[in-house]
């Protein structure tokens, strides 16, 4: 396993897990955060637990394990460029979007968020992909595909509870102009 590459990698998973604390605005921990965030408590400590424990990704050491930490250090990057470019599109804290009683105070359809609903969420799949990439193992192969599921869960969640607000039509527009993690 490369070192500054698993360094990044769980750098970009220390950003993502500061979030919470010095950007979302108040609201409890509760069981929903609580399964969302809990393949972002198990990937670090695996990284961590497998190069102490000399453990082997699914590929021999070559060429395409060189390419392979390459393209994870790319999205581990990318994932951390994206979180700040989202941080610095917003004017005052978001709510965590567990939360039973949280009720959109406006949308936001600029910056980040004008070719991505959740670039938030993307950058986060960004990250488990490039330590999926930089080591292709069940512990991060497994972690990453229940991210994906339980992301796009809760984005459906917040889009059907924007859709339904006073913002109704104006979400509904910008859903048919946007992609959930994706540019389209």
């Amino acid at each position: 396993m490369n070192v500054p590459v698993m360094v990044l990698v769980l750098a970009d998973f220390v950003v993502i897990g500061v979030l919470p604390r010095v950007f979302f605005k108040g609201g409890s921990f509760n069981l929903g955060w609580w399964l969302t965030g809990a393949p972002f408590f198990v990937v670090p400590p695996f990284l961590i637990a497998a190069r102490l424990a000399h453990w082997h990704s699914w590929l021999s050491m070559g060429k395409a394990i060189t390419t392979l930490t390459a393209i994870g250090a790319v999205l581990a990057g990318a994932s951390i460029a994206l979180m700040f470019f989202t941080l610095g599109t917003h004017r005052v804290p978001l709510a965590l979007w567990h939360q039973e009683d949280d009720a959109p105070v406006s949308i936001v359809t600029y910056g980040a968020y004008s070719k991505i609903r959740h670039p938030f969420y993307s950058s986060f799949l960004l990250g488990f992909l490039g330590a999926f990439a930089m080591f292709p193992h069940l512990g991060t192969l497994l972690p990453l595909l229940y991210a994906i599921g339980r992301l796009t869960a809760t984005a459906m969640r917040e889009e059907k509870r924007l859709s339904q607000s006073e913002f109704g039509g104006e979400y509904r527009e910008y859903i048919a102009r946007t992609g959930r993690f994706l540019p389209i």
